[in-house]
């Protein structure tokens, strides 16, 4: 428990420093923690980073990471991302073909979807940073209200807790610590928003928290189950007491591109 607590305490203020910092130091640190969260996740399907499939997937991963306006700086071809990457979806089917089937059509499938979950996570976290003048309070906010939730739903939990939440993929939670998070959320991230006022209404702030609490909780519960269907405690053991990078962000990167598909950021 101590080496959790002081894993999480330093973890938690390198991740608020990096925020703080902003420009390339947050976007330096946010691609350094995809990769590894996308190394960990070729881990568990025992994909070698350094093999031609985990090559491919890193770079699936980095292409859907980047922000469009750092592709266009770099790649000087008149071709989208997404262009790309469905180019680079079509040379992995094509590599099934040529490998004979050694490089199956199921690993395709699980690269695809490994890139866009992490990728397209990791890539709206440091678009809501670049936010016209509201992007570190944004951030610091999303990060907050995650924390929040998982705080409430850890000690609600344990003192009320009693109906399952989801037994078959994390047997811990429960419907009364998910609910605890949810209330938990809205009067800290209520607080927030009363001494920063830094969105147009509170109606935004609330549709925010909301979104940010229930949906993190299901980001949560993705990990887990893809952690039990691969026979996995934790993605990864960079952080003693606290398990990979995924097992860390998880919920963050699940929630980001909700809120911008919602048009809250």
């Amino acid at each position: 428990m101590k080496t959790r607590i002081v894993t999480g305490i330093f973890i938690g203020i390198v991740i608020l420093a990096m925020v703080g910092l902003g420009g390339w130091w947050f976007s330096g640190f946010v691609s350094l923690m995809a990769t590894v969260a996308m190394i960990e996740l070729l881990k568990m399907k025992k994909i070698k980073a350094l093999s031609l499939r985990g090559i491919f997937g890193l770079l699936s991963m980095w292409l859907l990471l980047v922000p469009s306006s750092w592709f266009d700086q770099v790649i000087p071809v008149e071709y989208s991302k997404i262009e790309m990457f469905i180019f680079l979806i079509l040379v992995l089917l094509m590599l099934t073909v040529l490998t004979k089937n050694k490089f199956t059509f199921d690993e395709v499938g699980f690269i695809v979807l490994s890139s866009v979950y992490v990728g397209f996570g990791f890539h709206y976290l440091i678009i809501s940073r670049e936010v016209s003048d509201i992007g570190l309070l944004l951030v610091l906010f999303v990060i907050v209200l995650i924390w929040t939730t998982d705080s409430g739903a850890y000690f609600v939990g344990k003192a009320l807790g009693k109906t399952k939440l989801w037994p078959e993929i994390s047997p811990n939670k429960t419907i009364e610590g998910s609910l605890g998070g949810i209330v938990l959320a809205i009067i800290v991230g209520s607080i927030f928003y009363t001494i920063n006022p830094f969105l147009s209404s509170y109606i935004t702030a609330l549709m925010i928290i909301l979104v940010t609490a229930i949906f993190g909780q299901i980001g949560d519960l993705v990990e887990s189950a893809l952690k039990r269907h691969y026979a996995v405690k934790d993605s990864g053991n960079v952080l003693p007491g606290h398990g990979g990078i995924l097992d860390r962000f998880d919920s963050l990167i699940f929630v980001m591109p909700i809120l911008h598909l919602l048009q809250l950021i």
